[in-house]
């Protein structure tokens, strides 16, 4: 099995070399399947390891040796472990049913082979990070999923506004990237080493400052915020809307926005060691989850309704994170890639049978024309909202006893609110999507349809995970047979929750959020479904609405702030510096030269008696050096 590792990254970049470079000439068909053909394989062998690992252990594998430079050594290696694994399973599993998905989805567009061509290099850098025994090779690869993030979400790139989305999602990750590499430099520094089994194990032999290891935790928590879009460098990820709805699927659920999650989780023996650096990760992620639940409450835009509550959900993470709760952190990792995924290709069913229309207010009544679309996407609905036995339900009220047991009431009502506000959100984008009458044109309303089966087949393949997917790790007090098998899956690698709560303590909880959330969606039913309360134009809104729906003008601050004063620095370097400096003297020297020559022109006229005239003066300029 070991020889086969490397296939599980490998094969899709085959895949983009070969769509990449002879996909126009192969036919959109044969691109299909190369693309979800290559990515089914990493999903079968990683199946093969996940067996191995749970008989076996963790499999260690090194390919070859990346550099040596003094007592630096890096191998480009494997470390296939229950966290790894896990998170190759996510990542082919989810990524191939994408990939199905946007055979249909992208079948009538120019780029279809490009487009496959960047998911497939996606799923390879997002693979090498997961996959890598060390912080270089998850360095590596978490560049990769900055650069493929910047390729697909400005793919349409003749669109000024998605171009401009691009730029925006790819620097503002290199702010958070600068924090992750100088966090790895420190790291080599104190342990020298960037293995990860080699710096864990150093941990208990290593003196360590308090300092030393907070600022190391808070780092690669800077390069956590960006990637994994909390505040402040959350505005990237509700513009990279821009990109086709499958890439929003793809880096919301199965790449990317996860791979600060992971770092955290990977790193769990060192932010272990800093109480000060979880309390800051758990603060953070508090306010992210509340602030953009917040806004989500007031878009209307299908896709940024689901990218800010991708964004609040992140926030939900990282306070299990900051809690010490890694495990249940993970598993909402994963019932949040099924729900999520399924959502947002639930959205592009819609925008597809919509003809591109994605302002909710122009749908409506949708549930008769695409039945598919709107059972699948109630499930999705409903599943983030918490409701009852769905997978939100589980890996939700798994953080929220968590929270109430380390951080008391108060905590427990923070994470609380931001799930209601999520329920609130969710439930009008259902409602108001799918019910009522429909608003759109007379074109849009004839040309209305069902998705086809290659897009439909993956959304009840995910509707079904998202109805199952909580059952991984269902509590102890439920007794429902499948008790903490997740947590106790990652017990090698991740230390298990320890809560300590009573049992009725916990349903007593359950019961209170639940009833909540249950209550949210059968009033939004009401104000939304049945009266068809539609939301109001942004510019007749008023007042602390109309902040909501402008997003808190953070991005017009960012603009004021950062944006405005860059671009006219540029200009004053443009006209300053290279205008009238650089090109002033390069262009001084040859207009210098020009005139220069065009004196001694003059003298070259074919005139006798002006080179006679020349000569004489040469002659006597010569006898004046001999004699004076």
């Amino acid at each position: 099995m070991n020889a086969l590792i490397p296939l599980i990254p490998f094969l899709p970049f085959i895949g983009f070399v070969v769509n990449g470079l002879f996909g126009k000439k192969l036919g959109k068909s044969m691109v299909g399947i190369i693309g979800s053909g290559t990515l089914l394989a990493s999903f079968l062998l990683s199946v093969v390891c996940f067996n191995q690992v749970g008989s076996s252990g963790a499999i260690q594998q090194t390919l070859y040796n990346f550099f040596t430079v003094d007592n630096l050594s890096v191998n480009f290696g494997f470390l296939i472990d229950q966290l790894s694994v896990w998170m190759m399973l996510i990542v082919t599993g989810i990524g191939f049913l994408i990939h199905v998905y946007s055979i249909g989805y992208m079948h009538d567009d120019e780029g279809f082979h490009k487009f496959f061509a960047y998911l497939n290099l996606f799923i390879f850098s997002m693979l090498l990070l997961v996959m890598g025994d060390n912080f270089l090779m998850l360095f590596f690869g978490w560049e990769g999923v900055g650069l493929c993030s910047y390729l697909l979400i400005g793919f349409w790139y003749t669109n000024k506004e998605y171009g401009k989305a691009a730029r925006k999602a790819f620097i503002m990750n290199r702010i958070g990237d600068l924090g992750l590499l100088l966090g790895i430099f420190l790291i080599f520094k104190i342990f020298g080493s960037l293995n990860y089994q080699e710096v864990f194990a150093r941990i208990s032999t290593t003196p360590l400052e308090a300092g030393v290891v907070t600022t190391i935790c808070v780092l690669l928590f800077i390069g956590a915020m960006g990637k994994s879009a909390q505040i402040p460098l959350y505005t990237w990820l509700p513009d990279a809307m821009a990109g086709p709805t499958p890439v929003s699927a793809l880096i919301h659920a199965a790449t990317m926005v996860t791979a600060g999650v992971y770092l955290l989780a990977r790193c769990n023996p060192i932010f272990t060691l800093s109480p000060e650096a979880m309390h800051l990760v758990a603060i953070v992620g508090v306010i992210t989850c509340i602030f953009a639940a917040i806004i989500g409450l007031r878009q209307n835009d299908i896709k940024k309704i689901l990218a800010y509550s991708t964004v609040s959900q992140l926030g939900l993470m990282f306070v299990a994170l900051g809690m010490g709760a890694y495990t249940s952190a993970i598993f909402h990792v994963t019932t949040h890639a099924f729900f999520k995924a399924l959502l947002f290709l639930g959205a592009g069913s819609v925008i597809h049978g919509m003809g591109g229309e994605q302002d909710i207010r122009k749908m409506g009544g949708l549930r008769k024309a695409m039945p598919v679309t709107f059972w699948v996407f109630l499930v999705g609905t409903f599943a983030i909202s918490g409701f009852p036995f769905l997978a939100g339900f589980f890996s939700k009220d798994e953080i929220f006893a968590f929270t109430y047991a380390h951080g008391g009431m108060v905590w427990w009502g923070l994470v609380g609110f931001g799930a209601l506000l999520t329920a609130i959100y969710m439930s009008r984008l259902l409602y108001v999507t799918f019910f009522g009458t429909f608003r759109g044109t007379h074109e849009q309303e004839h040309h209305l349809h069902e998705s086809p089966k290659v897009m439909t087949i993956p959304l009840m393949v995910l509707a079904v995970l998202s109805v199952a997917g909580g059952f991984l790790n269902t509590p102890h007090f439920m007794h429902l047979g499948n008790e903490q098998w997740l947590a106790n899956w990652f017990s090698a690698v991740i230390p298990i929750n320890e809560m300590h709560l009573e049992p009725s303590t916990e349903w007593g909880l359950m019961i209170f959020t639940t009833a909540l959330a249950l209550a949210v969606i059968t009033i939004s039913y009401f104000v939304y479904g049945k009266k068809s309360n539609l939301p109001v134009a942004d510019a007749a809104q008023t007042g602390i609405t109309k902040l909501i729906a402008y997003k808190f003008y953070v991005d017009e601050l960012y603009d004021f702030l950062f944006v405005r004063p860059v671009e006219k620095l540029s200009k004053i370097f443009h006209y300053y510096v290279d205008i009238q400096g650089i090109d002033g003297i390069v262009n001084g020297i040859g207009k210098g030269i020009e005139q220069l020559g065009a004196g001694f022109r003059k003298l070259q006229n074919g005139n006798i008696e002006y080179y006679l005239l020349g000569m004489v003066a040469g002659v006597f300029l010569l006898l004046l050096t001999l004699f004076v």
